[in-house]
């Protein structure tokens, strides 16, 4: 008896449904992902700060850090090339303005002061032997004109003389003729003789002024000689307290070179640096509380740096009374920069990286919900720790402050 065999597609049924399961689960499960998109990330509570906004007033201050530094200062430079011979105060003494602090050395400038004393006393010579020979021929001049004057009238006497005589007939009318020729050119030879005493004159005092120039010339030489050879003698300048000393003995410095330093620290201001971000907030004579670890102080701003720098703005603190026991130079102190008061506005604690009249966005949490959302959000005026609120929440919303930079791609996350 023959046995019937199954077909061949019989055999293979089981295998192609499987197959065909597998496709029409795969193709599920890439429909669901397509369909539910990027999963939203997950965060602790506790690893977030969480701020709740508030309706209210809101004291606007700014914080920054800084030191007690000595309001003046005077830095002491090279007045010359010079060799250190001997550093006489150590950093830390007290000075008087005319205290010696440095002793330079250098030969050349001794040479030099010499050489210009030396040139002075030519240039006073020159000038002395100058006027004594303008003076002399000043004086040759007048000697002619005296002359000429002496000679004027007595040509003038004869004339007169020869004409009286011509009147009586003793004279004869040629004898008159040249007596009066002989007064018309001494009359004109003394007027030459006296234009030539004032062009004299006026030589002498354009002489002297060339002379007198090129001795002041010399005398100025002298003087910044002189200077340049008491420079050897570093002195203090100002009363105060040595801070510090930039050379040692045996070492060349150039002209111009810092020497020292020497401050009065009984005038200390506190220099603050301000975060740039809120540096626009700051005018001049705001009041301004100092923490100098031994108690606070109250100043003034006196001074904006207009420049920003290491991601601040450096600003100068005066104080109108004494400030607290143990205040010195280069004392770290905190201070808060005190702009004013906000009446009835939303605020919240100023979240992280955010900027005064700038727009962005935060992560708004739900009452009862373990989500939270983006919302676009604008603010206003800030202060170092809180931020007004002008568009994008309520009073009693809770927002995300902390750095979410690492979830940016995102509109929401969910809470643990």
């Amino acid at each position: 008896m023959d046995i019937a065999k199954p077909s061949t597609p019989i055999l293979r049924r089981p295998r192609t449904l499987w197959l065909a399961g597998g496709t029409a689960a795969l193709v599920v499960v890439l429909a669901a992902s397509l369909a539910l998109g990027k999963a939203a990330p997950s965060v602790t509570r506790s690893d977030v700060w969480i701020g709740t906004a508030q309706l209210g007033e809101m004291k606007r201050e700014i914080r920054a850090n800084g030191t007690l530094i000595p309001r003046q200062i005077r830095w002491i430079t090279a007045g010359a090339t010079a060799t250190v011979q001997q550093v006489i105060v150590e950093p830390g003494a007290r000075v008087a303005a005319d205290t010696a602090i440095l002793q330079l050395v250098n030969p050349e400038l001794q040479a030099n002061f010499e050489k210009q004393k030396a040139a002075l006393a030519g240039a006073e010579a020159a000038v002395s032997a100058q006027r004594a020979l303008l003076q002399s021929q000043l004086l040759d001049a007048q000697a002619v004109r005296t002359q000429a004057e002496s000679d004027l009238l007595t040509a003038d006497i004869k004339r007169i003389a020869n004409e009286r005589a011509f009147d009586k007939g003793a004279s004869a009318a040629i004898e008159v003729k040249q007596s009066q020729i002989t007064v018309e050119q001494d009359r004109k030879r003394l007027d030459i003789q006296a234009q030539r005493v004032a062009a004299i004159r006026n030589n002498i005092v354009a002489q002297m002024r060339s002379e007198e120039a090129k001795r002041d010339e010399a005398a100025s030489a002298l003087e910044i000689a002189r200077q340049q050879l008491e420079s050897m003698s570093v002195r203090a300048g100002i009363d105060g307290i040595l801070q510090q000393v930039d050379v040692e003995p045996g070492q060349q410095i150039a002209a111009g070179a810092k020497l020292a330093r020497v401050a009065r620290p009984n005038e200390l201001i506190a220099r603050l640096l301000v975060p740039e971000t809120l540096a626009s907030s700051l005018t001049l004579d705001l009041p301004v509380d100092v923490d100098t670890r031994n108690g606070m102080a109250r100043g003034r701003l006196i001074r904006v740096d207009p420049s920003v720098r290491n991601g601040g703005v450096a600003v100068d603190v005066a104080f109108d009374k004494p400030l607290p026991a143990g205040a010195r130079p280069d004392l770290s102190v905190d201070g808060r920069v005190v702009l004013g008061t906000l009446p009835h506005v939303v605020n919240i604690g100023r979240p992280y990286g955010a900027a005064p009249d700038t727009t962005g966005s935060l992560f708004v949490v739900h009452a009862g919900e373990d989500t939270a959302h983006r919302v676009p959000v604008r603010f206003g005026a800030m202060s170092s720790d809180r931020a007004v609120v002008l568009e994008g929440l309520h009073a009693g919303d809770q927002a995300i402050l902390s750095d979410t930079s690492q979830w940016n791609g995102y509109d929401t996350l969910r809470l643990r």
